[in-house]
């Protein structure tokens, strides 16, 4: 018999929405629901005060200050913020090299290919096959005139993290801006994150059981000095000129409670996770599966694997029922290709056509894996 509701392991595309956070978004919607902008009147006062409060939530979890937070739409919009925002100021400077890596999402590598139409030389630092990209081969592509380095801290694909706190150390006596996307780790994996050398830092919600629709930029001062951003939108004067728009405070309101809870229940989440990834090894162990991704460094909450002769495609149809699992990014799935993350990690296109992507979180239930199981025989025999 299946269930009604597949088993959700598709976390690294969206998480369910925390119950607490539901109930604090709802009250903004519903309540007090006051434009922040509004200065004459009680209603936008509350709505200011919800905004300052959600701005020094996210700053307690990383270590920065209030006003050194922008609230976006999401990741995508921070990255294009942080890396199309320094442009201008790259051009007036003469810096116009960037570093990067081959496996960033598309959220980083198209802002990347707008700047190299801009003029801007753009260098794709390879990884291991592990998944994960060595700080020293960041170190050897620097140049005097390298304006900035953007390096995700997990990739969302394999779960396996990037090396974060060696490339800011790497970068202490350089110049250039360091970013991180960190749409996968943002209040799973905190300590990175409040390296003071970390100068940009991209986030959403819905990937902390918040809503969908609000993210973060965190772009940290210098001594006394901004790094220097230009707005891609105008009109407003919101978020200090840099993001303009009527701020949506039920969701603001929601991820700075998501980023409270994250901050408190981190560990122990991490472990509910750990526990639930050693059953599913358990049950999927008769099957030999073969894993992508340095397992020593890998998310708790993430396995992308491969049963070596079935197609991802036909596992997923034949699970859907069962479990919902993907085989790449939500934001590429609609028109699929080879995971470009596969193939720079030097993974086969027989590999990669058969790689499958499994996340889930601390709420995932410990359902019985024998429907899973049960199908899995029947498309690949126990060896």
């Amino acid at each position: 018999m299946t269930n009604i509701f597949p088993l959700y392991l598709d976390c690294n595309a969206t998480t369910p929405l925390d119950p607490r956070v539901r109930e604090v978004m709802l009250h903004f919607f519903d309540v007090d629901f006051g434009n922040a902008g509004s200065r004459t009147h009680e209603y936008g006062t509350r709505a200011k005060q919800a905004v300052q409060h959600a701005r020094d939530q996210v700053a307690t979890l990383l270590k920065c200050e209030r006003d050194e937070i922008t609230f976006t739409s999401g990741a995508t919009e921070a990255n294009n913020l942080a890396l199309l925002g320094l442009a201008a100021y790259g051009e007036e400077v003469g810096r116009r090299h960037i570093v990067s890596t081959q496996i960033e999402h598309k959220a980083v590598l198209e802002p990347m290919l707008e700047l190299q139409r801009r003029g801007f030389t753009v260098v794709l630092v390879q990884p291991t096959r592990g998944g994960w990209v060595d700080a020293a081969a960041v170190a050897a592509a620097l140049r005097p005139d390298t304006l900035l380095v953007s390096v995700m801290h997990a990739n969302n694909e394999t779960g396996v993290l990037q090396p974060i706190a060696e490339i800011a150390e790497v970068l202490k006596d350089h110049p250039a801006f360091l970013h991180t996307d960190a749409a996968q780790t943002f209040g799973k994996t905190i300590p990175d994150l409040q390296n003071k050398r970390v100068d940009l830092i991209s986030t959403s919600g819905h990937k902390i059981y918040g809503p969908k629709g609000i993210g973060v930029l965190v772009a940290r001062r210098r001594g006394y000095e901004r790094i220097p951003l230009k707005p891609l939108m105008f009109g407003g004067g919101q978020e200090r000129g840099l993001r303009p728009g009527t701020l949506p405070v039920p969701l603001i309101a929601a991820f700075g409670l998501s980023a409270e809870l994250a901050g408190k229940e981190w560990e122990d989440r991490a472990a509910k996770c750990r526990a639930f990834r050693e059953n599913l090894l358990a049950a999927l162990a008769p099957f030999n599966p073969v894993f992508h991704g340095d397992p020593a460094r890998t998310m708790p909450h993430v396995l992308n694997l491969a049963f070596p002769g079935i197609d991802s495609e036909a596992l997923m149809v034949a699970l859907k029922h069962e479990v919902a699992i993907s085989n790449g990014s939500a934001c590429t799935s609609a028109n699929y290709k080879p995971s470009h993350v596969l193939e720079a990690m030097g993974l086969t296109p027989d590999e990669i056509r058969c790689s499958v992507r499994w996340s889930w979180c601390h709420i995932t239930e410990h359902r019985q894996s024998n429907n899973i199981v049960q199908i899995l025989s029947t498309l690949v025999p126990p060896r």
